[in-house]
């Protein structure tokens, strides 16, 4: 599983249009620091930074492979708790899917990619830190999935979109998202005009940003998978 980790990793790293910011999305979803990621390379954070800021030339696929298998080594060494999430089965595509982002996109950036309206704390919204999206229809999740498949929804990271469709209040949503011990960055409730008032406090005690798009599925995403 490893293997296919490092396969995964890498390809999006070369396939990228700006290989320093998947590099960076990476490293932050690993939680490892420049400091820590130089320190194992034995090279200076100042140049790990000149990489993900694409100051350098882009990083050849010997460069590529150090920095994935470093990344990987540095997590076993802290335990393996994020390598561990990757090993997991398969998420059942007939209740949600996920997408990772190239690099990480603020959520003010995000609201707008999808022509999304924020409902409520707007004022925290350019805080949050995106690195990819979970689309779920909302009833299927809440009353057809098995409670112990909910860890997959989370991906490669909890610092994700969680966009719910087939909503009517947005009240059910909120409950699965107080009750879970992860919790993502935004909530975006698809084609909902009226959000619940206790979906309201839930965001407001969560500190999750609740957001509202108009577009149609097929455009959502569309835009989703181009971010």
């Amino acid at each position: 599983m490893l293997d296919k980790l490092n396969v995964k990793i890498a390809g999006e790293i070369a396939l990228s249009e700006t290989p320093g910011g998947t590099m960076k999305k990476w490293r932050e979803i690993f939680g490892i620091t420049q400091a820590q990621l130089g320190g194992h390379l034995k090279i200076s954070a100042s140049t790990i930074s000149d990489y993900e800021g694409n100051r350098r030339k882009s990083p050849g696929i010997a460069v590529v492979r150090r920095f994935v298998d470093a990344i990987i080594a540095i997590d076993q060494d802290k335990g393996g708790s994020v390598t561990k999430r990757f090993k997991e089965e398969e998420p059942q595509a007939k209740f949600f899917e996920t997408g990772e982002f190239r690099e990480s996109v603020n959520a003010a950036d995000f609201a707008k990619l999808i022509d999304a309206k924020v409902v409520v704390n707007s004022e925290i919204i350019g805080e949050k830190k995106l690195y990819g999206y979970t689309l779920m229809d909302s009833i299927k999740v809440i009353l057809e999935m098995p409670y112990t498949e909910f860890p997959k929804l989370y991906g490669s990271s909890a610092e994700r979109a969680f966009v719910f469709t087939e909503v009517s209040t947005g009240r059910s949503p909120m409950v699965v998202v107080r009750v879970t011990q992860m919790k993502p960055s935004v909530i975006v409730l698809h084609k909902l005009e009226k959000v619940d008032k206790l979906a309201v406090k839930i965001a407001q005690v969560e500190k999750i940003p609740i957001l509202t798009t108009k577009l149609e599925l097929a455009e959502l995403k569309e835009r989703l998978n181009k971010i």
